[in-house]
C-alpha cells in the first residue's frame, strides 16, 4: 500500500487533495535526499546562509520548504541519528503553513517540528517552540539543539519565566523551547 494510500485509509477521503498536495511536496524533499546527503557537514550546514541570502533576494520560506527540510532531514539524521519519515515532513510542512498537526504520543511530534522551526529560524525572527512543561522544553532543546546548531542558529529554553540560554549565551535565540504555560496558553 502506498504512503497516500495508507494515510488515506487513516484520515478518510476527504483529506485525499489535502494529502496529495502535501504529498507533492514529500516527494520534492526526498528527490533531494541524495543530493543532500553527498554534501560535506560543512557544506550541509553551509545551506543555512544559502538559504538566508535567497530570502533576502526575494525568495519566500515556502520557495525554499523542500531544500530546507531535506537538509533539516539530513542534518536530524547526522546529529541526533534520526531521520524523519514522510508522515513527519507532512506534519512539518502543515505546522509550517500555521495548521495543526495533531500526533499521538510516541509519533515524534518534536522531530517532526525539526524541519519547520529550521525553515522559520532563516527569516531571523525567532521561533518560539511550546510544548507541555518545563521538563520536556528543556529535554527536546537539548536533544535537538545539535541540529539547530549545526546550522548557526542558538537554542533558548524559557523556564520559570526565565530564557536559560543551553547553547549560546551571547545571543537572542534563534529557536526558543517553552511550555504552555510560559507562552501563553494556559492561565
Amino acid at each position: 500500500m502506498s504512503r497516500l494510500g495508507f494515510i488515506n485509509k487513516v484520515l478518510g477521503d476527504s483529506n485525499e487533495k489535502e494529502l496529495k498536495r502535501l504529498g507533492k511536496q514529500v516527494d520534492a524533499i526526498n528527490a533531494l535526499a541524495d543530493e543532500m546527503a553527498a554534501l560535506s557537514d560543512d557544506e550541509l550546514a553551509g545551506l543555512a546562509e544559502e538559504f538566508r541570502n535567497r530570502l533576502n533576494q526575494g525568495e519566500t520560506l515556502d520557495d525554499l520548504l523542500p531544500e530546507a527540510f531535506a537538509a533539516s532531514r539530513e542534518m536530524a539524521s547526522r546529529r541526533v541519528g534520526e531521520r524523519p519519515y514522510d508522515v513527519q515532513m507532512i506534519g512539518g510542512i502543515v505546522l509550517h503553513e500555521g495548521k495543526i498537526a495533531e500526533m499521538r504520543t510516541g509519533e515524534g511530534k518534536t522531530l517532526t517540528a525539526v524541519a519547520p522551526v529550521f525553515l522559520n529560524a532563516l527569516a531571523g525572527d525567532g521561533v518560539h517552540l511550546i510544548t507541555v512543561n518545563d521538563y520536556l522544553a528543556r529535554r527536546d532543546a537539548a536533544w535537538y539543539g545539535p541540529v539547530y546548531r549545526s546550522f548557526g542558529l542558538s537554542v533558548g529554553v524559557v523556564q520559570n519565566n526565565h530564557i536559560s540560554y543551553i547553547y549560546d549565551p551571547d545571543y537572542d535565540p534563534d529557536t526558543v523551547e517553552e511550555d504552555g504555560q510560559k507562552g501563553g496558553l494556559k492561565d
